[in-house]
């Protein structure tokens, strides 16, 4: 279905296996080698660009011409022409990895490629010509993302950008961030700092420390953390929230979202960001300061947005001035209960939180909003896709503003990879079953399958006649969606061992890297063309917005190594810590590194600001730390237990 879907949009699949029928009434017709477009004559001007991704099944060298066969099974020829030039994918902050001078020793059969370049029309068919190809292989096809460093030097590069972009004068001072950057990193001369970015951003940070122990990071996440809780923080009829926004030019407080969505509300989602890079911040240093917020906030949750009837599951929204669900005044939003205000809390900070502290209360919550996911999010249509928004009884709203019936392709994948990280800490049948069961149909329905990386938004259901699923706006893929299809494949790939989850990974992996890192400016671009090529205009252009933040590029770099080094390359990971001895519960500081498989990582070694230090359980990952320790550095070695 899926090939349906791109051979209609996009004449590009064409290739040497196309041909042009003599008669322009003819439909669109299936051929075994691909499809073919009819149409009364062809013109030099029908030439266009277009991207293919898959491996190498066979080179001609005496005619340059390299046969590729793509996810769609198809094998396309696909000519080197005179002009090509050839890379490796290399890293942000990294030089040009130039293949050209040894690219035929690079067609090796079984070689994942990228092929960028022009059709041109010849005779009934197109022939690409190839004028840009990109491995993410190197010489040796290891792929560059699953080397040691690879993350590693990836987040680092990350948090420098938005270092520099916020505090360009190296100083840190939080009164100076703003929520709007540029595609260069520069502010956009607006006042407004939003709560939940800001937040995003010392997410980032603290996940930056932890991976590499450099100290800017660690100041800029503690600082942050600290200026999102003087300033943001707030309390009403003994309920704690946080403010959406401050505008700093005009001195103004905002209560409620001034995001087109939510508009003159207090949505979820934003409350649940705000915990992100607080909860993360407190993972590595036990600021019981911290946490005594975060539960603060966490009794919002459970007394104004949580339904305690029998129906169960979180609203998305509450009125800023009555902080009900179920006032008027929030319009589209009145008793709405929707995937963010449900499956939000497990990614942005809950897991964290139960990471932190092992408490039986965070476990039971998680349980509460995985079993609400099982219940009611699978699709009771025809439709692939999980549904997405509800009202209160949980009959499913197919006519929310923009969305009404279309599915975010990565809410999808989303659901898939936190179900799993679920499962490694309560195993239930359905859970990992509803997560194969998503990820097993989205390559079919929401993968491009000729040039590699996920969809946006995708019509739930055929229409009339159709046999393909529409796009509801566009083919373009965003940076945050392919996120959400590498974590799905890798953590479904590292605890069932599974090499078809593994190879989507890769290739998830592979576009990510190829085409979303900007080497020029530093960060990662918003939005692709389908094809590869950044998209520049709007909104999509900016580095930071409401949208976008230091939240899911820090978080993939994070978990990729996770999951990369200790479950499916077997390899040791380094994590760092700044623990307040006084404020962890015994003075232990939790290390797990993410819900992993029981027993599949353990401790190796621990150091003291460098010097060995002994006193942890290697299986219970976990160091007890003398008391009275402040500004210490906590480094730890993980291993797993195979090795």
């Amino acid at each position: 279905m899926l090939r349906n879907k791109i051979s209609l949009f996009f004449m590009a699949i064409s290739f040497s296996s196309l041909s042009l029928a003599d008669s322009p009434h003819e439909k669109l017709t299936n051929h075994s080698s691909g499809y073919t477009i009819h149409q009364p004559e062809i013109h030099q001007y029908s030439a266009f660009s277009e991207l293919i991704s898959g491996y190498i099944t066979h080179y001609d060298q005496s005619n340059k011409i390299i046969s590729i066969q793509t996810e769609q099974g198809i094998v396309y020829k696909v000519l080197i022409d005179e002009n090509a030039y050839a890379e490796i994918v290399h890293n942000l902050g990294d030089k040009f990895n130039n293949a050209t001078p040894y690219l035929e020793k690079m067609l090796t059969n079984g070689r994942f490629m990228y092929a960028y370049g022009i059709c041109y029309p010849q005779g009934k068919r197109y022939n690409l010509a190839a004028k840009h190809i990109v491995f993410s292989a190197d010489q040796d096809n290891q792929y560059v993302f699953e080397r040691p460093d690879w993350w590693q030097h990836q987040i680092s590069q990350l948090a420098d950008f938005y270092l520099d972009a916020q505090f360009a004068n190296g100083v840190i001072d939080y009164s100076k961030y703003r929520t709007n950057l540029s595609l260069e990193g520069r502010k956009k001369g607006d006042g407004i700092q939003e709560a939940a970015t800001l937040s995003r951003l010392v997410y980032g940070f603290a996940t930056a420390y932890m991976m590499t122990g450099h100290d800017k990071y660690w100041q800029a996440a503690k600082k942050g953390s600290l200026y999102l809780r003087q300033h943001f923080k707030s309390e009403k009829n003994g309920n704690t929230f946080w403010y959406h926004a401050i505008d700093v030019n005009q001195h103004q407080k905002m209560v409620s979202s001034a995001f087109s969505d939510d508009y003159d509300a207090i949505p979820a989602y934003e409350q649940i960001y705000d915990l992100a890079g607080l909860v993360q911040t407190y993972r590595i240093s036990g600021d019981p300061a911290i946490l005594q917020d975060v539960k603060e906030t966490l009794e919002l949750f459970d007394q104004k947005f949580k339904d305690h009837s029998q129906k169960g599951g979180y609203f998305s929204h509450i009125d800023s001035q009555t902080f009900s669900p179920h006032a008027k005044s929030l319009g589209d939003n009145q008793n709405k209960k929707n995937w963010n205000s449900v499956g939000d809390h497990a990614p942005a900070y809950l897991i964290n939180l139960w990471l932190a502290t092992g408490e039986k209360k965070y476990a039971d919550m998680l349980e509460d909003t995985f079993d609400t996911i099982v219940k009611h999010f699978p699709s009771n249509t025809q439709s692939p896709f999980v549904n997405e928004r509800f009202d209160e009884d949980w009959h499913v709203d197919k006519t929310y503003k923009w969305q009404k019936d279309s599915a975010v392709v990565g809410h999808n994948l989303k659901i898939a990879w936190n179900l799993m990280r679920m499962n490694s800490l309560n195993a239930k049948p359905e859970y990992k079953r509803l997560a194969e069961n998503i990820a097993d149909k989205m390559p079919v329905y929401g993968l491009d399958k000729l040039r590699g990386g996920w969809y946006d938004v995708i019509d739930r259901e055929l229409k009339g006649q159709e046999k393909f699923h529409r796009f509801a706006f566009h083919d373009r893929k965003a940076w945050w969606q392919q996120e959400q299809g590498i974590l799905a494949y890798l953590i479904l790939a590292g605890t069932t061992g599974s090499s078809d989850y593994l190879k989507l990974a890769r290739e998830s992996l592979s576009f990510y890297n190829a085409w979303f890192l900007d080497k020029e400016n530093g960060g990662v671009y918003f939005n692709v063309l389908a094809d590869g090529n950044p998209y520049l205009l709007g909104a999509e252009r900016n580095k930071g917005s409401h949208s976008m933040s230091g939240y899911h590029a820090f978080e993939l770099a994070y978990l990729s190594a996770v999951y990369n080094k200790l479950l499916i390359l077997k390899q040791p990971m380094d994590l760092y810590f700044k623990p307040q001895s006084d404020g962890l519960n015994h003075a232990l500081l939790r290390v797990q590194p993410d819900i992993l498989p029981k027993d599949r990582v353990k401790i190796e070694n621990v150091w003291l600001n460098g010097v060995p230090y002994h006193d942890f359980n290697p299986t219970q990952l976990t160091v007890s730390l003398p008391q009275g320790l402040h500004d210490i550095q906590v480094k730890v070695r993980l291993v797993p237990t195979n090795i």
